[in-house]
């Protein structure tokens, strides 16, 4: 889920913005429809230089019975502490790990590599997967094979990897940046960013070595269900949570 600030939103290649109402109330649909997992990303607070809205955040973990992920505007180890002692299960960071990446070490130190997950964004520019920031406006200055390495290596559990050229698209996962991510590092990697048809989410899986599946458009724009996509998943010879609780839908 994507907030910016005031409502949950939803986005097309990081650029146009449509509002989607009220977080809490969504995240209690995702809750009563067998969604593995949620990440709750706000978008503008880095931005506005502001911390997370722990009241929204409060709200959403007491509809949500899953594990939860929150990022934005985690900037002090102060910001990870209060998240986790309200509820959240893992913490996501992004520009805080770009422009000072001891940050990653700091966190995974004091609270475990389990709860921080690299929030990555990538572009394709001239046959290369570069990693931007400030909301897809900044080339950061390195690709994403080997900032995937590094965030890995300072003590990262997770990598959440968005394809910036794919976001809010429903045209299918760049299967591509997936495999270029996932076969250079150890840790888990979530793809995000493309997914419009169930084979598309097969593909993220089995060509690009994801090991979960971020999904938003498809719930809101389509007639997919979880259940129903984990249905095919199964059919295709992909474990599923409760069959072998390996492969998750965030």
């Amino acid at each position: 889920m994507l907030f910016n600030g005031r409502h949950l939103v939803k986005t097309i290649n990081f650029g146009e913005i449509r509002n989607l109402g009220s977080p809490i109330q969504q995240a209690r649909v995702y809750n009563s429809r067998n969604v593995d997992e949620l990440i709750f990303i706000d978008m503008a607070a880095s931005a506005e230089g502001r911390g997370p809205v722990l009241e929204v955040i409060k709200g959403i973990i007491e509809e949500c019975f899953m594990p939860l992920t929150v990022g934005g505007g985690i900037h002090y180890l102060e910001n990870i502490q209060e998240l986790l002692r309200i509820g959240a299960d893992k913490i996501s960071i992004n520009s805080e790990a770009i422009g000072n990446p001891s940050f990653i070490e700091m966190a995974a130190e004091k609270f475990g590599s389990q709860c921080v997950v690299v929030s990555i964004d990538v572009k394709k520019i001239n046959n290369e997967y570069r990693v931007f920031t400030n909301r897809g406006c900044e080339d950061a200055g390195f690709l994403a094979k080997d900032w995937a390495r590094e965030v890995q290596e300072r003590g990262a559990g997770e990598i959440f990897l968005t394809s910036i050229d794919r976001d809010g698209t429903m045209g299918g996962y760049d299967t591509g940046l997936i495999k270029e991510v996932s076969s250079g590092v150890s840790i888990p990697v979530i793809a995000c960013g493309g997914a419009g048809k169930v084979q598309d989410i097969i593909d993220a899986v089995k060509i690009g070595g994801a090991d979960a599946v971020s999904l938003a458009s498809m719930f809101h724009y389509s007639g997919h269900t979880v259940n129903s996509i984990k249905q095919r998943m199964v059919a295709a010879g992909i474990p599923m949570r409760e069959v072998t609780k390996l492969n998750n839908f965030i």
